[in-house]
């Protein structure tokens, strides 16, 4: 199991005895997180879906493919989002994507640039890549002002990238190399 720590927050991975917590979570956020991804059907939000995909991200984690993590508050140990490496690609790539969503509540208090700055953190000195990418909505200042702070820079624009709430949408790319980490 691999935990992680920075000043205000602690990170472990999500496991199925956490389906009540991500469950809470996710239907707390419900409209907040459709702003910038895509919708789900009603099914998406029950204990029984929800479950498996905490079982898949297990597997994903035991496989080496995926590290996801739950993002907690140190002084409460209040789940407060998720964040993910995944897409890793091996040699001659050696790079993955860094996603992450943050509970509506505590937005605007830099714990979402606390919280990329540890897992890009362990991407880079523990995990060994040498690339860190992420993908955010043109719409999505607050996303974009994190990468920005941790130092990732826009690389582009990838048009009609993703489905989201019933049309295509463009996504800026940005990116992270280990030696400007």
């Amino acid at each position: 199991m691999i935990l992680l720590e920075s000043e205000r927050l602690y990170f472990r991975p999500l496991t199925t005895q956490d389906v009540d917590l991500v469950v809470e979570l996710m239907l707390r956020n419900r409209h907040f997180w459709t702003i910038h991804e895509p919708r789900h059907q009603d099914a998406y939000y029950t204990r029984e879906v929800q479950y498996e995909k905490l079982a898949e991200a297990e597997e994903q984690l035991r496989l080496g493919k995926e590290y996801s993590w739950g993002i907690f508050l140190k002084e409460s140990s209040r789940l407060i989002g998720s964040i993910s490496i995944y897409s890793i690609r091996r040699l001659p790539f050696s790079s993955a994507f860094v996603g992450y969503s943050l509970d509506e509540s505590v937005t605007g208090q830099g714990l979402g640039t606390e919280a990329v700055n540890a897992v890009l953190s362990f991407a880079f000195r523990d995990f060994g890549l040498h690339r860190m990418e992420a993908l955010v909505s043109p719409k999505n200042m607050a996303s974009m002002r994190v990468l920005e702070k941790v130092g990732m820079m826009q690389e582009g624009r990838m048009r009609k990238n993703l489905f989201i709430n019933g049309k295509w949408e463009d996504h800026f790319l940005y990116s992270m190399l280990e030696e400007d980490f």
